[in-house]
């Protein structure tokens, strides 16, 4: 498990990182959203040991990373400015993580080069943008570590090689129990792979929560209600939202589904439904409770 404790980070008058706590629970995939300057960047290369905090503290399992040989050889971070020796090819890249990396899959390194289509011999500072991220993400995926730190790593990505990467991270997680941390500026890109998410905002987590608890526990209700009665009348749910076009109400409520529904039922509609809400559906309202527009933050 990564732990951060009080995590600080400064850049002169800048304080990037403020106070964070946070805990990423292994076998998960973490989701870490916020705006470009929330402090996402910050906040990994901290957890990678890149950086070393002001304040407080970041730890796998307990023992701190910065300046740690031991630890650090059990994740592998993809950075959004990604480095590379200079004009070397894919295969020399290879050698130099194999020798960092005492689980690296050499075998499957080569297959999964193949299979993207990019050249082992090829000088890597002739890849576009796409094709650098591809090599990363297949370098991190061969190191076999326990942890994988993604900066921006759908960026750049055409929609078909993002669901293969998706694949790829499922793959490992299900062998090997990899867990993936990856910090995005959009919300959407992640909706059909985080387990948990995290969003960044001035430096702190503003709101950390697990997806399945929230969509379990927040619900759209589209209905129709009988002449005569209002939306306002609908009392007896913790609503978040209400949205009214003509007869149309839409309304956003907390609880769990059977308690919705026996609700509803009580009222006697003329129609109702239940939706699933979307990923940012969800963050958009519970950021609202708490006074943030979410659409104004990561979408």
């Amino acid at each position: 498990m990564i732990e951060a404790i009080n995590l600080t980070k400064r850049f002169d008058d800048i304080t990037a990182v403020d106070h964070l706590n946070a805990q990423i629970k292994d076998g998960s995939v973490f989701g870490l959203i916020g705006t470009n300057g929330a402090g996402k960047s910050t906040f990994l290369r901290m957890a990678c040991g890149v950086l070393k905090p002001d304040e407080g503290s970041i730890m796998i399992d307990g023992v701190s990373v910065y300046e740690n040989e031991a630890v650090k050889s059990r994740f592998f971070y993809i950075s959004d400015d990604q480095f590379f020796l200079s004009n070397a090819s894919p295969e020399d890249m290879m050698r130099f993580y194999r020798k960092a990396y005492p689980k690296f899959d050499e075998k499957r390194f080569y297959h999964l080069l193949e299979s993207f289509e990019l050249n082992k011999r090829r000088k890597v500072n002739t890849f576009s943008k796409g094709m650098k991220k591809q090599l990363s993400v297949i370098l991190g995926i061969c190191a076999g570590t326990d942890y994988l730190f993604c900066d921006e790593t759908f960026d750049g990505l055409d929609p078909v090689m993002r669901q293969t990467v998706k694949s790829l991270f499922a793959n490992d997680m299900a062998e090997r129990g990899m867990t993936p941390i990856i910090a995005s500026h959009n919300l959407r890109e992640l909706e059909d792979i985080c387990d948990h998410v995290g969003l960044l905002h001035k430096g702190g987590i503003l709101l950390s929560k697990d997806l399945d608890d929230m969509k379990m526990n927040i619900h759209k209700i589209q209905c129709v209600l009988q002449p005569g009665m209002e939306a306002e009348d609908l009392v007896a749910f913790d609503r978040m939202k209400l949205e009214k076009r003509g007869r149309l109400i839409t309304l956003t409520v907390r609880g769990k589904r059977e308690e919705i529904e026996k609700i509803m039922e009580s009222y006697r509609p003329v129609f109702f439904e239940l939706i699933p809400l979307s990923l940012e559906e969800i963050f958009i309202s519970e950021t609202e409770v708490v006074g943030y527009d979410v659409k104004k933050l990561v979408l």
